[in-house]
């Protein structure tokens, strides 16, 4: 079990979190289209060593809305209401989490080790976005596993979804969500994380391009990546490793950009982040 707590950001929002575990503190940072629930056997194999705090990000679960003016500094901000409330000192980020404690580490004293999993920033436009406005258009038009298949097979972050038709795709992903519509006690129903890559996708237009932006960064910093994730987040980190004054790079086998995840491999991301974090 977790315990439930909160935290209000600078802006008003609320930020609802679970926490396990007790030891020095570790905040775990989901990235898009997922919510807490997708980080919780990640935090179990860490909880013996850490207190693990794993929040559900604005516009979902135990959290408040994007709200007006939403981009990058509300993200920070709210990250930085829960290192403040609670003490951590360690923040592991996957994909869009790991551009947002990117970010903060830049600005926040408090952010004393860093672990990003595939952070997609974008360099010269190598992070693709030609299949954005499709995906916006089936979202208005309600079609939620037609706008789900358009990102899986756009951000190529699995291999199957990018060599399957969509004609085969999208039938038995409709099944999926249909069965997926009804919240499960603190967790998010699939449909309803599928319209956050919007906001996601805002985050990684915003970010473009900004990479000398963390030769400040005073951080330790560990860069992790999948053996089998697309090239593109490795050109994401191999240039932040020429940039960050201080990181370590692993790459973890038979992984994807789904590893940390808990329909991943978390027990092998944890094993990766147990001595980094000690």
């Amino acid at each position: 079990m977790y315990r439930k707590g909160s935290v209000v950001s600078a802006d008003g929002t609320v930020i609802g979190y679970r926490q396990v575990g007790s030891g020095p503190g570790v905040i775990l940072l989901h990235g898009s289209m997922l919510a807490a629930q997708d980080f919780m056997k990640l935090a179990t194999a860490l909880a013996d060593d850490f207190t693990v705090t794993v929040p559900d990000r604005r516009g979902r679960g135990l959290s408040g809305p994007h709200g007006t003016g939403y981009g990058i500094d509300r993200e920070v901000e709210d990250l930085q209401a829960l290192l403040k409330e609670t003490g951590a000192s360690r923040v592991f980020g996957l994909s869009s989490g790991a551009l947002i404690g990117l970010r903060a580490a830049r600005v926040t004293p408090a952010v004393e080790k860093l672990a990003l999993y595939e952070p997609p920033l974008s360099v010269n436009g190598s992070v693709p976005v030609d299949w954005v406005p499709r995906y916006q258009r089936e979202l208005a038009d309600g079609k939620t596993a037609a706008a789900l298949v358009s990102v899986l097979k756009g951000l190529q972050a699995d291999r199957l979804f990018t060599t399957v038709p969509r004609f085969v795709l999208v039938p038995p992903m409709n099944v999926v969500l249909r069965l997926q519509r009804k919240p499960t006690g603190d967790n998010v129903p699939i449909p309803d994380l599928v319209p956050t890559m919007s906001a996601d996708m805002q985050l990684i237009a915003q970010l473009a391009d900004t990479t000398d932006d963390y030769a400040t960064v005073d951080a330790d910093v560990l860069l992790l990546t999948g053996s089998r994730s697309s090239a593109y987040f490795g050109r994401s980190l191999d240039v932040l490793a020429a940039v960050l004054p201080r990181s370590s790079r692993i790459t973890i086998p038979k992984l994807d950009h789904s590893g940390p995840t808990d329909d991943g491999g978390p027990a092998q991301v944890a094993q990766a982040l147990r001595p980094f974090f000690a």
